[in-house]
């Protein structure tokens, strides 16, 4: 009885196509106990029903031979129509060959005439529609619903299928929309979704010819198994064209990693990580749209796990040095030494030295990052003790709280246990929030901004003018100093537009109220010119490279005892 009745304890529709009125009352007779029925004495009238407002039939019982519009007239009809192609169809015929006919059209079963076993049909009618709300069912986890992609397990489901048909050596892809996020963002996730939907039939249109099955496997990232070709760029150039049509920003960019599972060793899943490996390592690099996996990419992603691996020994074993790069104040008779910002170096006992650049990316993506902060924070609490009761003042320290910490509910608490543990003031131990912040979870950022500032916290806008973000949080955000992008800084004497930022950036910060520091000064003539534009605060080689602390210590012991002169850089 429980699949008599539908999800809302209704009984489900049939619909009982007949042109001969006996018939109609026979079948009526037979299946009314169990279900809610409706009838049609030929095919137009069939399809008047079916195409109703409220039309919502389970079943379909279909004469074939009928006036008006016959049974084969009606299957075509509805094969043609999505809506009405996923309901099923009993044909009801005395001739064996219309039966094979009816069925290789899209008839799910017959019923054979004269009716005179009515417990038969009724069994039929259960087990057709049984059948079709299970693949109903089917179908509706199969997909995912923005994309009309298949959703991820769905996809591995098939692609097994697929490899063991076909002879032919493939290529797994891995896709991705570079800053999809400022779609949802700009204008809303409704727009978002239909990026996405209109994005999944183009991919389903550009690898039909390559018998490609794909999958939507995260929010901007798709997957694709399809027949090798030796070269994907003017494909993937041809998708990014159409992209850019239909999406409403023109900052959207597609770009792809491809890996040869003819050599493929390990689960399917692997050759999608190494074709995502591949996709990765282009990001930003706007010449180039695809990548293929090579051994570089594997030894780099063998290096990764390495590090990823030895990450909380380097931590227990302080294997992790904290360096500080001193900050000057520049408007004044002399560059006075005013505080340092934070950076941390790796020297593993077996690698060696290994560059910021090679861990702190890969440990924010997968969240490690959180646990290497707080290494830097306490350790730079630590260091700011020790100088003020060696040399008698309080040098502050910047440091870097990144995306994944500003999703840490303990976030506050944890830095508030550090500055108590060390007897410091919270603007004693200056946050700068990484870029990559700015671009995610904005609701999240200013309630967490606005929290730590209320502790007693300064806020550091990083690399401003890097990006979108930066300049649009402005408006919501409130910060205590800004950051200038040291890109800026490197290029403004030789580069008129790096210049014309480098004063527009000071001018909304004198706007703002708040001080700017420079990043990257190496030389004389750059720290000139950005004191004459009103630049507050500077770092960079030009000074000092970053220094461990006891060297650091020495400089703050040069600075505010002897008197000595920071523009004295031997």
């Amino acid at each position: 009885m429980e699949r008599i009745l539908n999800a809302g304890g209704m009984k489900r529709r049939v619909l009982i196509v007949d042109d001969e009125m006996i018939n109609r009352e026979l079948l009526g007779a037979m299946l009314s106990a169990s279900y809610e029925l409706s009838f049609a004495a030929n095919g137009q009238e069939a399809m008047d029903a079916l195409t109703a407002p409220d039309a919502a039939y389970s079943l379909i019982l279909l004469d074939l031979l009928m006036p008006v519009l016959n049974g084969f007239e009606v299957i075509e009809r509805c094969r043609a129509d999505d809506r009405l192609k996923r309901i099923p169809i009993i044909v009801m015929t005395s001739e064996k060959s219309a039966e094979v006919r009816s069925i290789r059209m899209g008839a799910a079963d017959f019923i054979t005439k004269p009716y005179d076993m009515p417990e038969v049909i009724l069994a039929r009618c259960e087990r057709i529609i049984e059948l079709s709300e299970d693949k109903s069912i089917i179908r509706s986890t199969e997909r995912d619903k923005v994309s009309g992609l298949y959703t991820r397990s769905y996809f591995f489901v098939y692609l097994q299928r697929l490899l063991a048909l076909t002879d032919k050596p493939m290529d797994a892809l891995a896709l991705n929309i570079d800053r999809f996020h400022l779609i949802n963002e700009l204008f809303g996730r409704d727009e978002g979704d239909r990026v996405l939907r209109r994005f999944g039939e183009l991919i389903a249109e550009s690898f039909l010819p390559l018998h490609g099955i794909a999958c939507r496997s995260e929010s901007d990232t798709f997957f694709v198994l399809c027949e090798r070709q030796e070269d994907y760029e003017p494909l993937v150039a041809h998708m990014q064209k159409e992209l850019a049509a239909f999406s409403r920003s023109r900052s959207l960019r597609l770009r792809a990693g491809v890996y040869s599972c003819e050599s493929a060793s390990g689960e399917p899943e692997g050759w999608f990580t190494r074709a995502k490996a591949a996709c990765d390592r282009i990001r930003g690099q706007y010449g180039a749209l695809t990548a293929r996996y090579n051994n570089e990419l594997y030894e780099r992603a063998v290096f990764h796990e390495r590090l990823i691996g030895d990450m909380q020994d380097a931590i227990d074993n302080c294997d992790f040095t904290v360096y500080f790069q001193p900050k000057y104040k520049i408007q004044g008779d002399r560059p006075v030494l005013a505080s340092a910002e934070a950076l941390i170096r790796w020297i593993h006992p077996e690698l060696g030295f290994i560059g910021p650049g090679d861990f702190i990316p890969l440990f924010e993506q997968n969240g490690l990052i959180r646990q290497v902060d707080y290494f830097v924070w306490r350790q730079a609490a630590a260091h700011i003790k020790r100088w003020r009761r060696q040399y008698g003042v309080t040098v502050p320290v910047s440091v870097n709280v990144s995306r994944v910490d500003i999703f840490d509910p303990e976030l506050e608490r944890k830095l508030c246990k550090i500055v108590e543990d060390f007897a410091l003031a919270p603007s004693d131990l200056m946050l700068e929030i990484t870029e990559s912040a700015y671009a995610n979870g904005t609701d999240r950022l200013i309630e967490a901004v606005n929290s730590l500032r209320g502790s007693g916290f300064k806020i550091e806008m990083d690399d401003f003018g890097s990006g979108y973000s930066s300049l649009n949080m402005l408006t919501e955000i409130p910060i205590d100093v800004l950051k200038l992008d040291m890109q800026f800084v490197r290029n403004m004497l030789s580069d008129s537009k790096s210049l014309r930022l480098v004063k527009l950036v000071l001018d909304i910060a004198a706007f703002l109220e708040v001080p700017v520091v420079a990043e990257g000064v190496e030389e004389k003539a750059q720290l000139d010119a950005l004191r004459e534009m009103g630049c507050d605060i500077v770092q960079g080689y030009y000074f000092s490279p970053p220094l461990p602390a006891e060297r650091f210590g020495d400089l703050i012991k040069k600075e505010c005892h002897t008197g000595g002169n920071a523009y004295d850089n031997d």
